[in-house]
Parts: C-alpha cells; sequence; structure tokens
C-alpha cells in the first residue's frame, strides 16, 4: 500500500476508534443503567408499600405539634424523606426536622397536584406523591422521597472504571500508533542507513528483508538495484583492469621477441662482417615478417580496444543471406592452395540478416588463419554457411553433429572446420580469451598470430547479438561455428 494511502487509513482508524470507544461505553452504560433502573424500581417499590399504609391516618393531616409525627419520623432515615401536606398546600411535616417552623409554608397549588401517583426519578432520587382521602373528603397529600444512595455509589465507581479504561485504550491506541510508524517508517529508513553506511565502507551486510509495495519498499529496491549495479561495474572495472593488466604484460612479452630479433639482425647487418646476398635477402625477409607480425599484433589490439570500448556502436545493414555468405565464403581457394590444403565449400542460406559486413569479412578471416595455421598440408579445410530448414553439411564431423543440430535453431551458421590435432577440452573455452595460447611456452610456428583473433571474433558475435562455440575432438578436427539470428520480420 502506498504510503499516502496507508496515513490517510491510519488518520482514519485513529479518529474513529475514539468515538467507537465512547460509543461502545455509552451502549455498555445504557444497559447498565436499565437493569439498574429495574432494581431500584422494586426495590423502591418494596420500600414505599411498606411506608404508605401508615401513612393514611387522618390525624396526619391536621395542624398540630410535632408529637403525633413521631410515628411517621420514625418511618423516615437518611436515604428516606417523607413530607405531609394539608389539602390546601400547608406542609405539616417533613421529615429530618427538628421541629415544627413558626410559620407553616404553603406550596402552590399547582406543584401540589402536579405528577401525582407518578414514580419521578431525579439524578439523587426517586419519589412519588399521593392524596388522602377520608371516604371522598380529601384531606392532604403525602410525599416519599428515596436516596439514590447505591446507584450514585455505582456512578463514581463507573466514572472512575470508565476514566481508567479511556486512559488505557488511549494510551494502547497510541503506543500501536507508535509501533505501526516505527515499523512502516523507522525501522526500513534506519536499515537502510546502515546498509548505505556500510556499502559506503565496504563492509559486508544482510539484505533487507522489507517486502512492502510502498514508496520505502520501492525506495530499498531502488537501493538494492543500484547496490548490484554498482558492485557489477565493480567487479567488471576490477576485471577490465586485470585484462589491461595482462594485455599489457602478454604485449610486452609479444613484441619483446620480435624486437630482439629485428635488433640483432639489424645490428648483424651493420656490421663488419661482409654478407652475402642470398644473407642479406633472408635477413630482410625476416625483418619484414617480425615487422609484419608487430604490425598485425598492434591492429589486432587496437580493434579489441575499439570493440571493448563503451562507447562503440556497430551500425548494421539488412542483407540478403545468400548473397551475404556467397561472399564470405569467397577469396580463399588460392591461400589454401599455396599452403596444399583441400578447401570445400557449401553454402545454403535464405532470409535477411542484419550485419556490419566489414566485421563479418574480420570474423571469417581470423577463423580461415586460424584454421590453415593449424592444418597440415594435404589435408582438408572445410567451410560452410546453412540456415534452417537446411540440414547440416554431411562433412560435419560425426562426434559434433547432435550437439551442432540442437545448438544451431532459428537462424544462420558460419562453420570453419578443419584437420589437425584436437585443442584439449580444458581450454576450448579459454580460447576465447585475450592472448591465449593453447601451446603454454606462447612460441609460434608461424608468424602473423597475436592470440586475439578468437576474442575479436567473440566480441562481435555478441555485438550482433550472435554466438560463437568451438568443437574439437582427438582423430577428427576442430569446428568452429557462428550463429546470427534472422531478421523477426523475415521469419513472418
Amino acid at each position: 500500500m502506498k504510503l499516502k494511502y496507508w496515513l490517510m487509513l491510519v488518520f482514519l482508524i485513529v479518529m474513529l476508534l475514539p468515538v467507537a470507544a465512547l460509543y461502545a461505553f455509552y451502549v455498555w452504560l445504557s444497559q447498565y443503567d436499565q437493569r439498574q433502573d429495574i432494581l431500584e424500581y422494586i426495590e423502591f417499590s418494596n420500600t414505599i408499600s411498606g411506608i404508605e399504609s401508615r401513612l393514611q391516618s387522618p390525624s396526619y393531616y391536621e395542624i398540630q405539634s410535632k408529637e403525633p409525627y413521631g410515628a411517621v419520623e420514625e418511618l423516615a432515615s437518611d436515604t428516606v424523606k417523607i413530607s405531609l401536606y394539608r389539602y390546601d398546600g400547608v406542609t405539616l411535616f417533613t421529615s429530618g426536622t427538628d421541629s415544627l417552623a413558626a410559620s407553616l409554608p404553603r406550596i402552590n397549588r399547582d406543584n401540589l397536584y402536579a405528577h401525582l401517583y407518578e414514580l419521578q426519578k431525579s439524578y439523587y432520587t426517586y419519589s412519588i406523591k399521593k392524596p388522602v382521602f377520608n371516604g371522598s373528603k380529601l384531606l392532604g397529600f403525602y410525599e416519599i422521597k428515596l436516596a439514590r444512595q447505591q446507584w450514585l455509589q455505582g456512578v463514581q465507581h463507573r466514572t472512575l472504571w470508565i476514566g481508567l479504561c479511556l486512559v488505557f485504550f488511549f494510551v494502547v491506541m497510541y503506543a500501536s500508533v507508535i509501533y505501526f510508524i516505527h515499523r512502516k517508517f523507522a525501522r526500513p529508513i534506519r536499515l537502510l542507513m546502515e546498509q548505505m553506511t556500510s556499502f559506503a565502507y565496504d563492509r559486508p551486510f544482510q539484505p533487507i528483508l522489507h517486502k512492502t509495495h510502498d514508496e520505502i519498499g520501492e525506495l530499498i529496491s531502488h537501493f538494492m538495484h543500484m547496490r548490484s549495479q554498482i558492485m557489477q561495474s565493480q567487479e567488471t572495472i576490477k576485471k577490465e583492469q586485470q585484462e589491461k593488466e595482462y594485455i599489457v604484460a602478454s604485449l610486452s612479452h609479444d613484441l619483446k621477441t620480435p624486437l630482439t630479433l629485428i635488433r640483432a639482425y639489424t645490428e648483424l647487418m651493420q656490421g663488419k662482417q661482409l654478407l652475402h646476398e642470398q644473407e642479406r635477402i633472408e635477413y630482410f625477409s625476416m625483418l619484414f615478417e617480425k615487422m609484419d607480425y608487430m604490425k598485425q599484433l598492434l591492429d589486432d589490439l587496437t580493434m579489441y580496444t575499439v570493440l571493448r570500448s563503451s562507447y562503440h556502436e556497430m551500425e548494421r545493414v539488412d542483407v540478403d543471406g545468400d548473397e551475404l555468405f556467397d561472399m564470405l565464403l569467397s577469396g580463399y581457394d588460392e591461400l589454401c592452395t599455396q599452403n596444399s590444403i583441400d578447401l570445400h565449400k557449401e553454402s545454403c542460406v535464405q532470409g535477411m540478416y542484419a550485419v556490419n559486413v566489414s566485421q563479418m569479412v574480420r570474423i571469417i578471416d581470423n577463423l580461415m588463419n586460424n584454421a590453415i595455421r593449424h592444418t597440415l598440408p594435404n589435408d582438408t579445410i572445410w567451410l560452410g554457411a546453412v540456415s534452417e530448414p537446411f540440414k547440416l553439411p554431411d562433412w560435419v564431423f560425426p562426434v559434433f553433429q547432435q550437439a551442432l543440430a540442437e545448438w544451431r535453431t532459428d537462424g544462420v551458421i558460419l562453420l570453419v572446420q578443419n584437420e589437425g590435432e584436437a585443442i584439449p577440452i580444458a581450454s576450448q573455452e579459454k580460447v576465447f580469451e585475450p592472448f591465449y595460447q593453447v601451446d603454454a611456452s606462447r612460441t609460434k610456428t608461424k608468424t602473423g598470430q597475436s592470440g586475439l583473433g578468437l576474442s575479436i571474433a567473440k566480441i562481435i558475435m555478441d555485438k550482433h547479438n550472435g554466438k560463437i562455440q568451438l568443437w574439437s575432438a582427438p582423430g577428427y578436427g576442430t569446428l568452429v561455428v557462428c550463429w546470427l539470428q534472422r531478421k523477426k520480420e523475415d521469419q513472418a
């Protein structure tokens, strides 16, 4: 629940709960008062029934001294008050007075006749007033008042208990509001601040288990996502830094050997010792080979750095697959012939593909150069491109066919397969790392190998949202396959 709606709901509950509590107390008191009224009415009825019969004597309703009212005085008490009136309103007797007044008070006739036979209830007393007759002659009136002493004591006790209950209710409600505010606001914010502090000082901490969908939950979720992204970025930066250090070390190693040879041959050519023309030609040839190798190494390193840059965006265009791969597979026949290698080509492609043509040419050049370097004379290289629904070429080594069939789905594959020595399983994933050489000594039997070709190929395929895979098996050789996704609208 959003914080705005949560606060609105809490405010509504806080406003309604006291009203509901007061209403509940009111209902309870009303029901209690009704029960007490019944009990008090029964008690009052029993009390006045024993008094009324003794107030019917005509002698009580004449003006006289106090002595005749002694029996009436005995009927009265601290809780019972009896008043006697003559028919004309003269007050003859009131219990609790010491003596008759010098002048007898007279009450108004309307007040005298008001509420006859009616049980009157006030906050402090119950009262009833009735006339007294002698035959048909009106003699006077008596009024009996019964103090509600027990009820008044109950009111005091109930007032105290209600006050205590209300105080307890408001304390509980206040504590509940504080608890929920702490749980909703203070606790997650405090945990978030602790996590921010721990993250800032690179200290370990446990994730916040706050699953609500309010703004604070979203803030915590965004912080955890931001923390994850920053940590990933830090790991990436750390990995890139290690990679840069490795590249620098590898580059220094790979440049040191040809530079040493160039220096040695140059010193020989500058020496006083006379060289034969054939030796001078060989030395110049070696110098140019080493310089070409250094140039290729620097070019590959430059391309690798550009492709790895986050600012580099690879532009792609839509091309017809059949024309693209016909062009990519051409131009290697003469190179294979010069190395006494048999080359077999096959292309069965349909559909449109979004590619960067120059980078695709770079990929096929790198793969073919690797294949030629690792293929002995009179062995074979197979070069092909196949899209679905065409079946795999028959020349794919049997040990690779099932895995390749599952891997190639929904796209086109570019295959480069050569006979030769197999790559160990432990090295098959590492060959795509920069400067990685299967040969641990890192010596090269032929020039032109920088150790970045497959790394560049993998980066290019990643930027095409494609993939590259290598399979190698003893007794057969090596197969490198690149996969590209066909355009969605073309599939439709």
